[in-house]
């Protein structure tokens, strides 16, 4: 294993999305064969206990399109090691920096996250339907406690996230950090999962009383610790928007659920009928579910555009798709991205809106995927 030189590192990124396998005869859509760089911690630094003063913001909203995040420099080798960095919060309040190392495998190459820069321009509405709403509630405990429904969780912060392993949960950065500091109530996080009520009201103390439909309530599970990439932390990487929009979440014990795998997020033209699915907890639906998919009507290295109908709320879902397995020979679902928030476009000099989600990069799935296994050898496919 080997550090990346610089000249080669450009190279990288520039090839890695041309590494899948190729279609046969009798085509389907067919999950790329990626060969994945590896991220590894390199050293770690205590930091003073944050204040937990920020409110929590449900979306994120930036003017900065797929024309200004494909016109910016990709970053250096040294950029993307300082953006990949992370910062851990512990739930007794204790704080630390992880800086990281890139590396390739002697049989394996790697690729990296396109720089953009952000607006600081404000949403010029809250609204996020476009058109008709063809949004879903999902009703009934034989839907909400089935996959891929089930892998759905509300964060007590407000947000979304997804089960992708068995302590683990995949949200956005802003579900908990502003970028400054972390938000209120993020000392205490704890993840939502919907559970059947019981005939007698309900039994335990870690049940809310929400009025959900077939007589569901959620049923609280406590967060340990939080990965955030510095990428997303303004003050060390500035301007660089919703490139890193994302977070994991450990929890105390395991949820006990089927999970949803991650996986290295295919160019948009081979997604299954070019459309992406994801389901959350929408503010305008209190205590429900809601499906929707939708076709990518643009993309960047680090950005899925879209127009799925969502409201603050959703905000941390996992996006998904559904692909051919080659070597099991199965169909299989994989959170491809994180949905993040909302953007005004200048299209050819008319405002566009888009609804916005976090590609998962090679180098962000093998950074996510060893914040989960601990072990690179366990990431080795995405």
């Amino acid at each position: 294993m080997a550090e990346i030189p610089g000249l080669l590192f450009l190279l990288l990124l520039l090839c890695v999305v041309g590494q899948v396998s190729p279609y046969g005869a009798f085509w389907k859509p067919t999950w790329p064969a990626y060969r994945l760089p590896v991220v590894l911690p390199q050293s770690t630094l205590n930091l003073a206990r944050p204040d937990f003063g920020a409110e929590a913001k449900l979306e994120v909203s930036s003017s900065c399109g797929p024309q200004c995040h494909k016109g910016t420099p990709l970053p250096t080798y040294e950029e993307a090691k300082q953006y990949l960095s992370y910062e851990t919060l512990y739930s007794n309040g204790s704080r630390t920096e992880t800086q990281v190392g890139i590396y390739i495998l002697s049989n394996g190459r790697g690729g990296a996250q396109h720089q953009d820069s952000e607006s600081s321009g404000k949403s010029r509405r809250k609204r996020q339907i476009y058109g008709y709403d063809s949004r879903f509630s999902i009703f009934g405990k034989d839907f909400l406690l089935n996959y891929p429904f089930s892998t759905s969780v509300k964060l007590s912060t407000g947000c979304t996230g997804t089960l992708v392993a068995e302590k683990h949960v995949l949200t956005a950065a802003h579900c908990i950090h502003d970028g400054k500091t972390y938000v209120k109530g993020t000392q205490k996080l704890r993840v939502g999962f919907l559970k059947p009520k019981f005939k007698d009201g309900g039994r335990g103390a870690n049940s809310s009383s929400l009025a959900l439909p077939e007589k569901m309530k959620f049923q609280w599970i406590r967060v340990k610790r939080t990965h955030v990439p510095k990428g997303w932390i303004k003050g060390n990487a500035n301007d660089i928007g919703m490139d890193y929009d994302y977070a994991l979440l450990e929890l105390k014990k395991p949820h006990k659920r089927k999970f949803m795998k991650i996986g290295v997020s295919p160019p948009a033209k081979q997604l299954p009928g070019g459309r992406i699915h994801f389901s959350g907890y929408d503010n305008d639906r209190p205590g429900n579910l809601v499906y929707r998919f939708c076709d990518v009507k643009d993309e960047t290295y680090d950005l899925l555009y879209q127009q799925c109908d969502a409201q603050p709320g959703a905000s941390g879902s996992g996006v998904y798709v559904r692909m051919w397995k080659r070597q099991q020979q199965k169909w299989e679902r994989k959170i491809i991205g994180i949905f993040s928030g909302h953007q005004w476009v200048d299209m050819n000099g008319s405002p566009q809106d888009f609804n916005v989600a976090v590609r998962i990069t090679p180098l962000k799935y093998a950074q996510i995927c060893y914040w989960i296994k601990g072990n690179y050898l366990d990431c080795r496919e995405g």
